[in-house]
C-alpha cells in the first residue's frame, strides 16, 4: 500500500469512530465537551437509580424525588431496593451526592473512580471501585429517567 492510501484509510476509520460516538445526543459520554460549563443540580427533579454490586446498604432499583437540593420521597421498584430502603430509609442519594462520592473516590486514588454523563451533563453511570484487590468494594449507580421538576 502507498502512503497515501494508509493515510486515506486511517482519515476514513477516524472519521467512522468519530461519527459513531458522537451521533445521539442522549448517548452518554465519558467526559464533558470542551468549553461547556458542568453540570448544576438544579433544586428540584426525580431520576431513577438502579445501585449494584458490593456489599452496601443501597443495592436495588428506586424511583428518588428531589427537592430544594434533598431527597424528598424514595421508592424501591423491586425487593432488593425496598429491603435496601426498609433498613436505611435515609440512605437514598441526590445526584449531587453521587458526584461527591465519585470525587471522594478520585481525590483517595480509588482503582476506579469513573462517569458517563448525558448530553446536559447530568451523570448516567458511575463506577467505583476502590481497592483493585478488595472483594465487594464495588459499587455501580446507573441513572434514567433524570427530569427537572418546578419545585
Amino acid at each position: 500500500m502507498t502512503a497515501v492510501s494508509l493515510a486515506a484509510r486511517a482519515v476514513l476509520i477516524g472519521g467512522v469512530i468519530c461519527a459513531a460516538a458522537g451521533c445521539g445526543t442522549d448517548t452518554p459520554t465519558g467526559t464533558r465537551a470542551p468549553g461547556r460549563a458542568p453540570w448544576q443540580e438544579p433544586a428540584s427533579y426525580t431520576y431513577t437509580l438502579r445501585s449494584s454490586e458490593g456489599e452496601r446498604s443501597l443495592l436495588g432499583t428506586f424511583r428518588i424525588s428531589v427537592r430544594d437540593g434533598a431527597v424528598v420521597r424514595s421508592v424501591g421498584l423491586d425487593d432488593m431496593g425496598r429491603r435496601s430502603l426498609e433498613s436505611a430509609p435515609e440512605a437514598a442519594p441526590t445526584l449531587g451526592e453521587l458526584l461527591k462520592e465519585l470525587e471522594r473516590a478520585r481525590q483517595e486514588d480509588a482503582h476506579t473512580a469513573e462517569a458517563d454523563y448525558a448530553a446536559d451533563g447530568h451523570p448516567v453511570r458511575i463506577s467505583l471501585d476502590r481497592e483493585e484487590n478488595a472483594v465487594d468494594d464495588e459499587a455501580r449507580y446507573v441513572i434514567s429517567s433524570y427530569e427537572r421538576t418546578d419545585a
